[in-house]
């Protein structure tokens, strides 16, 4: 399993991001610049072709000449991308951190450092099964974030 490591302990950082006001392909940009500004690479997954496309325009499109640049797996040069849009876990561009922009829990997350598990209302009961599920892991830290005034929160 490739996890993070701090002093010699290795851990895996789950962060849960409630979207009650932005969807993901506003929310994913946000996320990819704190990944790039960490020196990191990111793996976006989302099993909806028309979501990962709308992440990408949003973040081809920072406004005002700005833009994070990313690539959808199977158009090349995967292995160069800062941000890989995918709706597989096979990070080919190397990534350590890995955005779940449709919601929805895979067994192979357990391969990344950190984890953004994005999810509306319409997730909300399988986000709290997750939670559930990933109690009691002394190898990973658990976060629970929500939009509140248009501010993320930090909720659990």
């Amino acid at each position: 399993m490739l996890k993070g490591q701090t002093a010699g302990k290795q851990y895996m950082r789950v962060d849960f991001y409630q979207l009650s006001r932005d969807p993901a392909a506003k929310v994913v940009p946000l996320l990819a610049r704190a990944t790039a500004k960490a020196g990191e690479r990111l793996l976006v997954v989302s099993d909806d072709a028309a979501q990962l496309q709308g992440i990408s325009d949003a973040l081809w499109d920072q406004g005002g000449g700005s833009f994070l640049a990313n690539g959808l797996t199977g158009a090349g040069h995967e292995d160069r991308q800062p941000a890989l849009l995918s709706n597989t876990m096979e990070a080919r561009n190397g990534a350590k951190y890995c955005a779940l922009a449709d919601g929805k829990w895979r067994d192979q997350a357990d391969g990344f450092a950190r984890v953004f598990l994005l999810f509306g209302d319409a997730n909300l009961t399988e986000a709290r099964a997750c939670w559930r599920m990933l109690d009691g892991h002394e190898d990973m830290e658990r976060n629970f974030w929500k939009q509140e005034g248009g501010q993320w929160t930090k909720a659990a």
